[in-house]
């Protein structure tokens, strides 16, 4: 572990952090999924559905949005990441298996009771935006951003989106974790308390939060990647500062993807996530959180058209669960395609559930009691938004 230079708790790079996750057993790699046109029951179905019946209500399955439909369809709660936790918390199961990524099943660990266990089940499902913004690494830049205009109180707000020692560290440095529906009720908390915002990881929507409080010209932008970029006087006068990072997936979209998708369906609507770049937004009808996204196609009337500007996955699935209203990928699979979120292969949820069953505990999550505790205080101080 290693010392912070402005926390008073230790911390690790996530890459490190985690090295105690396995990998898929060799016998469970071959396991497919049912024929449903032939309606053969395969191996890798059966086994999840006896996993399941044997566990019970000791077992909770969340599946984030994002996941592939084999995933969802075991899904107890489909939704959000913190929703997600939300419901685990609630439902009191004594173990937690989220189809998710890292940070979200930290969040689920934060908020879960103690004889909760939070299970991962792939060890390589790890959000590359939270990944930008490493603890370490912010803990180093604060001294730098801080001397930049020592006269002013700065806030630190890290998006839902980052990991727990991240959100342990904004609380101690007095600020506060948000999601992309609060963000800017988040920002307005931080200014009401201080001078001016850090915003992180994701440059987007602290841009497009700017804009919704009519700040947008106040705005520096920190390069944690290039020494060579930081402008202590940009920083001064700026009020609100944006951490270089961006979710890989909605920084794909581009205003032409919007400009084509119109082309090609005169009448269709536009609702994409404020992760999107700012001219995506500007362009787009509605922007929201994917529950606001899910909302949207679920409110739609009958043969109306949205095209979807999100990860890929979430399109198939308003596609599918909503068959009278045409659902349209912004910009198609490849484009929209969430890697990290892919790595929740249904084989490894076969194989954690099947070892639960018997007893056995894998890629199980637990954030350190220090780093649990502050970082909780961050998601409470979000709670009174």
């Amino acid at each position: 572990m290693a010392n912070m230079e402005t926390a008073t708790f230790e911390t690790e790079l996530s890459l490190f952090k985690y090295d105690n996750l396995e990998q898929l057993p060799a016998s469970y790699r071959e396991l497919t999924e049912a024929d449903r046109t032939r309606r053969i029951e395969a191996d890798r179905t059966r086994r999840i559905e006896a996993a399941l019946d044997e566990l019970g209500d000791d077992v909770v399955i969340l599946g984030h949005n994002y996941q592939r439909r084999e995933i969802v369809e075991h899904a107890d709660f489909i939704g959000d990441s913190y929703a997600l936790s939300k419901r685990a918390a609630e439902a009191d199961a004594e173990y937690v298996v989220f189809g998710g990524v890292t940070f979200m099943a930290e969040s689920a660990d934060i908020i879960t009771d103690d004889d909760q266990t939070v299970v991962l089940p792939c060890m390589e499902a790890s959000c590359p935006m939270a990944g930008m913004a490493e603890a370490l690494q912010v803990d180093a830049a604060w001294e730098q951003i801080t001397a930049a205009d020592p006269a002013s109180e700065i806030i630190p707000i890290t998006y839902m989106n980052s990991y727990a020692d991240l959100k342990a560290f904004c609380a101690e440095q007095g600020g506060l974790v948000c999601t992309s529906s609060n963000a800017h009720k988040a920002f307005e908390w931080a200014f009401e308390r201080g001078d001016k915002v850090l915003f992180l990881p994701d440059k987007h929507l602290g841009e497009n939060t700017a804009h919704r409080l009519g700040m947008e010209d106040s705005i520096a932008e920190w390069n944690p990647w290039d020494p060579e970029a930081k402008d202590a006087d940009e920083l001064e006068d700026a009020e609100i500062v944006l951490w270089d990072g961006y979710c890989q997936v909605h920084e794909r979209f581009t205003a032409d993807h919007i400009a084509q998708v119109r082309d090609e369906h005169p009448e269709a609507n536009v609702v994409v996530h404020p992760e999107c770049r700012r001219e995506v937004v500007e362009a787009a009808d509605v922007v929201g959180s994917t529950a606001t996204i899910t909302e949207v196609v679920e409110n739609a009337d009958p043969g109306e058209t949205w095209a979807i500007g999100t990860e890929i996955h979430l399109a198939k699935h308003l596609d599918r669960w909503h068959d009278d209203v045409n659902v349209v990928p912004l910009c198609g699979d490849a484009c929209m395609d969430c890697d990290a979120m892919r790595q929740i292969d249904p084989n490894y949820l076969t194989w954690v559930l099947e070892e639960l069953a018997a007893g056995r505990e894998h890629n199980v999550i637990e954030v350190a009691p220090e780093e649990k505790e502050l970082a909780g205080l961050a998601l409470d101080r979000m709670l009174e938004l």
